[in-house]
């Protein structure tokens, strides 16, 4: 029995050490072959730059320059120039002013089934001229008393919220609109800005 222990010992012994001896060898062979690839060059990255830049702006090899180049009919080689910027002409977009009017004071009303009213300020703005804002403030008792009628219409929660107050702003853009082509035969408000709203 000591004799079978014996060849198994020196087997598992010769086993490990074949097992150590390559992997010695590969990380040798992997040590030698990572040399060749990288360790060869001791080129910096900067070296490596300007080799690239020195290519591509056509410095390094000036006989295979000749060979890619057009040819003109006499067989000389037609020097490329970089395109030029050419300005094109925009044409110019007419910028309007916007002009701005608020009405002086508040407006105040109930709202419709509700012990609650509402507070508003109004701004108007407009692209057209100085003319529309004229009309506006030379009509201001009629048009705050179609803003007023327009406001009576609303209940409470028709004016909650800020998708509300812009319906309420389009709306009374549009009776102001209507009032303003009533009297002057043109409305010209854009838009209305509630710079105060205050409900209680």
């Amino acid at each position: 029995m000591a004799d079978e222990e014996e060849p198994k010992k020196k087997s598992g012994l010769i086993t490990i050490l074949i097992f150590v001896v390559a992997g010695f060898v590969l990380v040798a062979v992997g040590l030698g072959v990572g040399y060749l690839i990288f360790g060869g060059s001791n080129d910096t990255p900067q070296d490596i730059a300007n080799e690239i830049v020195t290519k591509q702006n056509g410095e390094d090899g000036a006989g295979s320059e000749d060979e890619d180049c057009e040819k003109d009919e006499e067989g000389q080689c037609i020097e490329e120039t970089d395109p030029e910027k050419i300005s094109k002409e925009t044409p110019k977009a007419e910028v309007f002013q916007t002009l701005y009017y608020e009405i002086p004071g508040s407006l105040t009303t109930n709202l419709k089934g509700s012990r609650r009213f509402l507070q508003i300020s109004v701004g108007v703005s407009t692209k057209y001229d100085q003319k529309i804002l004229d009309n506006v403030e030379s009509h201001l008792p009629s048009l705050k008393a179609v803003i007023l009628a327009a406001l009576s219409d609303y209940t409470e929660e028709q004016v909650t919220g800020r998708e509300a107050r812009k319906l309420l702003a389009d709306d009374i853009r549009d009776v102001m609109n209507v009032k303003l082509e009533e009297l002057e035969g043109f409305g010209g408000v854009e838009e209305v800005l509630l710079t105060s709203y205050v409900m209680q």
